[in-house]
């Protein structure tokens, strides 16, 4: 194993021609050769991986930051809807034409079932879009399965665009999750696989801060249009949809496809190519780089076509487990309240107006603390972030709760709405762009398609019976409780912070094959950090 001083040389254009020569000349060597060079020149590459700092890491791998960045952008069309449908309920001109007459408010409202199913609709379609996800990108790659995802995308807008029904609208938001499903499925593994350790954080990150771009765009359009109280209101945002599929389709069939996937696919000249085109060729050596992957990749044993069963046995049980518990804790440690910003404030309260530049002061800020959480998440680590982020949360959750109970008044009405905007932004520095990090990096490589579908599977399927006691929680003919609400998703974010605290492993700094062989050797979560893996270790 060559000495850190060796290693900053790395990109030496003689030491590279060597080590590809090296690598080259296998083929005339017996099998057991063949392998001791293949394992050095995968040491070689991970060595380097480790050794390099994030600016170092930055300018090595130019491209493949500008291309996890683009698929991140697919992320936005989920928001932009799922805050859509959040903002058309507190939306005048929509409730006048869909809603109920309420003496209470003194004004037309969604009822509490169609509130919760409009914003259902898409979760339900997503579970179907990420069950096919899995085995679609399997098959076809991360490319074209996002980039059939983005087709079907705007053919069901025109369903959605053309409804002038509550239940159309359903059926449209349920065909628009299939793709979505796909999007979310896709985007964490595929940014996860493309960029290097020191990368992997601020790569999947993203996917939180296109979260909140989307939110910012539908905050934005809401608020322009809440004054207006013709179809206009409602029919141009949902227009706006169109302006994303293509641009990001056109844009994804010039991006290269996941080296990671083409190794698995035993295309190893085509992995070579993906990574000269993620990186700096001047500073990275293609040849050493597919070996690592080959190395931790055989290190699965396995030459049959992953199939979903294979998430529940063994080791990757446990990874699965991980992984779809970091999904479904979203609902719970305060997402929704950030989902429902506007109607939250709007039952605070505050007047339409106000609630909708509130929800997009909440959308800004969103963004700015998710830039924030790449240096928190890159420096002190996912586990550290996301465990003692969602305690924070709940404690503001329950403060929330307590401003809730204290009576009707301006005071607590205005401490309720700046303590929901607190809950709301903090999610988003903590517990939600972590959760990206540790979802992007628990599964196994051959398993992480499938792995990262039934995660948000899991999401969607918590995220369902959450809406609905959401809706009911916060509406004025139900259960009307407002801050009080607060109470509830506290208790649950508690047991989310609980059961990260004892299962949760901090992966920060690991390579792919450390992660492996660490779930493999069963290391307790807690002892994550002091345990070693040496650089030669298979197992």
């Amino acid at each position: 194993m060559s000495d850190p001083m060796e290693r900053k040389s790395y990109g030496d254009a003689p030491s590279v021609e060597k080590a590809t020569a090296r690598v080259e000349d296998a083929s005339n060597l017996d099998e057991k050769a063949q392998s001791a060079l293949y394992k050095a020149a995968a040491v070689e590459a991970e060595n380097a991986e480790h050794d390099m700092g994030v600016l170092e890491a930055v300018k090595a791998y130019p491209m493949a930051a500008l291309w996890a960045f683009v698929m991140s952008c697919t992320i936005i069309m989920e928001a932009y809807c799922v805050f859509l449908m959040g903002n058309f309920i507190a939306l005048p001109a929509f409730a006048n034409k869909y809603g109920v007459y309420s003496a209470e408010k003194d004004k037309f409202v969604i009822v509490a079932s169609w509130q919760s199913a409009l914003q259902m609709g898409g979760p339900v379609g997503a579970i179907i879009g990420v069950c096919l996800a899995g085995p679609l990108t399997s098959r076809i790659g991360y490319r074209w399965a996002t980039i059939s995802g983005l087709m079907l995308l705007n053919a069901f807008i025109f369903v959605f665009y053309f409804a002038d029904s509550l239940p159309v609208m359903f059926a449209s938001q349920l065909l628009e999750g299939i793709p979505w499903g796909i999007f979310i499925a896709n985007a964490p593994a595929y940014c996860s696989e493309i960029t290097p350790i020191q990368l992997r954080a601020p790569a999947t990150q993203m996917l939180q801060m296109f979260w909140a771009i989307g939110a910012i765009i539908v905050g934005g359009v809401t608020y322009h249009f809440n004054s207006k109280l013709d179809p206009s209101a409602y029919r141009i945002p949902i227009a706006l949809q169109w302006m994303f599929p293509t641009p990001l389709a056109i844009l994804l069939w010039m991006a290269p496809e996941s080296p990671w996937w083409l190794v698995r696919k035993g295309r190893l000249e085509a992995a070579e190519h993906a990574v000269g085109r993620l990186g700096r060729k001047t500073r990275l050596n293609l040849s050493e780089a597919v070996a690592m992957m080959r190395r931790t990749i055989e290190l699965e044993k396995s030459v049959k076509e992953p199939n979903h069963l294979e998430l529940f046995k063994g080791t990757d049980l446990y990874r699965t487990a991980i992984v779809c518990g970091v999904y479904a804790a979203q609902n719970l440690t305060g997402n929704l309240i950030a989902n429902q910003a506007v109607y939250f404030f709007e039952q605070a309260g505050m007047s339409t107006d106000t609630a909708f530049a509130m929800g997009l002061i909440t959308s800004g800020l969103q963004w700015l603390f998710v830039m924030l959480s790449w240096i928190l998440t890159s420096y002190l680590g996912r586990r550290t972030i996301y465990v003692w982020g969602s305690l924070i949360n709940v404690g503001f959750l329950i403060a929330l709760g307590v401003a809730g109970s204290v009576g009707v008044s301006n005071a607590a009405s205005l401490a309720q709405a700046s303590l929901g905007l607190i809950v709301s932004v903090l999610f988003t520095l903590g517990p939600a762009p972590a959760s990206w990090v540790i979802i992007g990096e628990t599964s196994a490589i051959r398993l992480r398609p499938l792995t990262t579908g039934i995660g948000r599977a899991s999401y969607y399927i918590v995220n369902i019976p959450c809406i609905f006691l959401a809706s009911y929680m916060l509406n004025p003919e139900e259960a009307n409780l407002g801050g009080k609400c607060g109470y509830v998703w506290g208790a649950t974010g508690f047991v989310c912070f609980v059961l990260a605290y004892f299962f949760l492993p901090e992966m920060k700094g690991r390579s792919y094959r450390e992660i492996d062989i660490l779930f493999k050797r069963k290391v307790p979560a807690r002892q994550w950090t002091k345990t070693v893996v040496d650089i030669q270790d298979d197992e």
